[in-house]
């Protein structure tokens, strides 16, 4: 390893702005690429990789054998860890402890938005129309939580500031204590049967993939309501479209989806009771990520444990 790493920082809107930032912390050995074709210039002798939408495929070429360490912008990676393009010797990462606080307020920005029913004070406004009624509150309602990790964590914190009686479910169990009931990977129908809000922030793996299907749509509350900013394919789509159709649930507040961008003729954009949102929820800032990866830069030449290591069995 050598002291000052050769970094190749790879993005196709941000890169310069990144390496400028990278730079700005005293690693001088900085490159920039946009482009495939900058990659493959910029690939020799590079050992650290800080990239968003790489071009994997050159990584299994000659000239990728000086990298080491594939640091991801995003905390998403199940594209990655089953990646067959990057070779096993190389060290994947993934941001961790950065978009908590981010997507704990898109969360409760639309629980808001449903227990005040925010659209019914917006219509009487529009129509000029007088409309006193008693809201209901977020005190005493259930929320599921399904994903204890460090983003399920946060929306746990602020839920609690609410007032409200918290459940969640995990695949490790182990941060069960932070919930007042904790399901396991295969009570998904006893886990959702009380709950008023369903919030997925699971990563996307072979055992998450349409985890919420027909079945478990059907279990909640008709009354009850959605919230995915986990991955899109945590969900059967059909199945939801399906069930919300039926008049089933309350409400789908939908960041992330099977396909983005979403297809313009999804039914999704138009349909009564589904929120449709850019994949926004969790923003991957300059800053935020600089400063993770190089705390993570620190450790690694430090010969420490990095942060957000990846298990590509685990896919996550």
């Amino acid at each position: 390893m050598s002291p000052k790493p050769n970094i190749l920082i790879y993005s196709p809107d941000q890169a310069d702005s990144y390496a400028e930032c990278i730079r700005g912390y005293g690693f001088s050995s900085v490159k920039a690429a946009s482009t495939v074709e900058e990659a493959e210039k910029y690939l020799p002798g590079t050992e650290v990789i800080l990239a968003w939408k790489f071009p994997t495929q050159l990584l299994h070429k000659p000239i990728a054998s000086s990298v080491r360490w594939f640091q991801s912008m995003g905390a998403g990676v199940d594209d990655l860890a089953s990646d067959t393009h990057i070779p096993e010797n190389i060290i994947l990462t993934r941001i961790v402890d950065q978009f908590g606080g981010y997507i704990s307020e898109y969360v409760f920005t639309y629980l808001l938005y449903l227990v005040k029913d925010v659209p019914r004070m917006s219509k009487a406004q529009l129509e000029r129309r007088w409309d006193p009624f008693i809201s209901e509150t977020l005190a005493g309602k259930t929320i599921g939580i399904a994903g204890l990790g460090s983003i399920g964590a946060e929306i746990v914190r602020k839920a609690r500031s609410f007032d409200m009686n918290v459940y969640g479910l995990s695949f490790s169990g182990k941060q069960a204590e932070l919930v007042d009931r904790h399901f396991a990977s295969d009570e998904w129908k006893v886990f959702v049967k009380e709950i008023d809000y369903l919030v997925l922030t699971l990563p996307l793996t072979k055992a998450t993939h349409h985890v919420v299907n027909r079945d478990v749509l059907l279990a909640m509350k008709p009354e009850s309501a959605i919230i995915n900013v986990g991955r899109g394919a945590l969900i059967n789509e059909k199945e939801l479209l399906a069930v919300m159709r039926s008049g089933h649930l309350q409400g789908a507040v939908l960041d992330v989806f099977e396909t983005e961008p979403l297809p313009k003729g999804h039914p999704f954009w138009e349909m009564p009771h589904v929120y449709v949102t850019s994949h926004l929820s969790g923003p991957s800032t300059r800053d935020g990520v600089s400063r993770f990866f190089v705390d993570n830069l620190n450790r690694y030449l430090n010969k420490q444990p990095l942060q957000g290591l990846v298990d590509r069995k685990r896919g996550y």
